[in-house]
């Protein structure tokens, strides 16, 4: 049976670090910015022998509850509140400073176990912040360094101690479950193309990416489906830094929702932190089956949603487009046929891209959304026999050949499907690199009628067909 730790602590201490470390994997934003945490991210870890769940936590501040200092002291208190044991961390370099001794106040009175973790203790003149780390009341500071790696055996005695054995090691697990257990630390998937799923699989949950430019309603869409004030919102533009996966589950289907940070212009990206979270987020769209792409209503299609939806075609990911805030708009059927004449228009590439107007605020749309989720990774999922296609493709050239290039004809021999997710297809022609532009588009969008394919990027390869003569004619020679 598994356990929970949260790590908490104020800001710059090296949560992330050691939360990075836990799980195997650069997961968190780490930099030398305070509060660069806003939401808590949970993952499976692994230290040693030990097998949990670990929490990572915004930097522990005093401030009003309205306030965004406050609104990420409460995603803290929740993490306490869901943890078995906490992770008290201090910074031995520092030295303690009067928020350590207010929060260690507050991790007492939770009544969890505690293990006071005493970070940076590899740096010159950390033993007099270790011993003060006594001061806090919370035992003996187990002195470590997250970035290095230094101390992991003590802070696994650590834990046995806190917790006890049969707490700590819980039943024997089997051994599949410790595969699927390694498996789930240890997954890759950020080339999700390389895969060529024969069959829909509807037992693996489902990866959604959330995104859209800042202040569009991507972390208020989120827990408006998960039910739960599970993600840090409010007023402030650009709140979500990190990109954090959330568990979930709609009419039996598992899903793992990424939220991210807010993608503006290149030219407008002025720091470090914000180049770190949209390369973040651009890694969740790379990771993730479906792109939810949030809209704001009142102002869509500004030229960063189009190079949004247009990277998500590009990366072969399959998007969906959620017009939030429609609450908002005043007439919305004249709205929604503006929307929908735009939709065509600006987004030739995804023809047939589901698009559903809602409001996150109030709850509204949320079903037909993800309703729309559910038949686009259908779509991307697809697969069409070769004997369908090439009967297909026989009434294609009947009724519109490819033309003719610098006085010859271009012939077209054969086409089959050589992978989904995206659906990508082969095409035999005699020379591939004559064949123009339009010719291919043109069979994009009537394969697209045929077997009901709208939506999705559609990738097509051309190759030249061999000539079966060409060996005789060597041998002869």
């Amino acid at each position: 049976m598994s356990f929970k730790v949260a790590i908490l602590g104020r800001p710059n201490v090296g949560k992330s670090t050691l939360f990075n470390r836990l799980v195997g994997k650069k997961l968190a934003l780490v930099d030398d910015t305070p509060g660069v945490t806003r939401d808590r991210r949970v993952h499976p870890a692994k230290l040693y022998d030990l097998h949990f769940d670990v929490i990572d936590t915004a930097g522990f501040e005093t401030a009003a509850a309205a306030t965004l200092q406050g609104r990420m002291r409460a995603q803290t208190e929740i993490a306490i509140r869901e943890a078995d044991l906490i992770f008290f961390m201090v910074d031995s370099k520092s030295g303690l400073m009067p928020d350590d001794k207010a929060f260690a106040d507050i991790v007492r009175r939770s009544g969890k176990p505690v293990v006071l973790v005493a970070n940076k203790a590899e740096a010159r003149g950390a033993q007099g912040g270790m011993l003060e780390a006594w001061e806090v009341g919370l035992g003996e500071p187990i002195p470590i360094s997250a970035e290095h790696g230094q101390g992991m055996p003590d802070l696994r005695d650590a834990v046995i101690a806190a917790l006890g054995e049969e707490r700590a090691f819980g039943e024997e697990d089997t051994a599949n479950e410790i595969a699927e257990s390694e498996a789930l630390i240890g997954e890759d998937i950020t080339d999700p193309d390389a895969e060529d799923i024969p069959a829909y699989d509807e037992t693996k949950p489902m990866r959604i990416a959330v995104v859209g430019r800042p202040n569009a309603g991507k972390s208020t869409l989120i827990n408006a489906l998960v039910e739960e004030e599970r993600l840090l919102t409010g007023p402030e533009a650009g709140i979500t830094r990190d990109s954090i996966s959330v568990d979930w589950e709609w009419r039996g289907r598992r899903i793992k929702l990424f939220d991210t940070a807010g993608m503006r212009r290149k030219a407008r990206i002025q720091e470090k932190l914000e180049k770190m979270s949209v390369s973040d987020g651009l890694r969740a769209i790379r990771f993730a089956e479906i792109v939810i792409i949030v809209f704001d209503a009142t102002i869509p299609f500004e030229k960063q949603d189009l190079q949004i939806v247009d990277l998500i075609a590009r990366e072969g990911r399959a998007p969906v487009i959620a017009f939030n805030k429609w609450d908002l708009i005043e007439h919305p059927q004249e709205m929604l046929a503006e929307l929908r004449e735009k939709t065509a228009r600006l987004l030739p590439q995804v023809r047939g891209i589901r698009a559903v107007t809602l409001s996150a605020e109030t709850g509204r749309g949320l079903d037909r959304l993800m309703e729309a989720v559910l038949g686009t990774h259908r779509v991307w999922n697809s697969r069409v026999s070769t004997g369908k296609l090439n009967r297909w493709l026989e009434g294609i050239l009947a009724h519109h050949p490819p033309p003719a290039v610098a006085g010859r004809r271009l012939k077209i021999k054969y086409i089959t499907q050589a992978k989904t997710r995206p659906p990508g297809f082969v095409l035999s022609t005699s020379r591939p690199d004559a064949m123009p532009q339009s010719y291919i588009r043109y069979l994009v969008n009537s394969l697209r009628e045929a077997f009901d394919l709208p939506g999705v990027p559609i990738r097509m390869v051309l190759r030249a067909s061999e000539n079966p003569f060409a060996g005789k004619s060597r041998k002869r020679d």
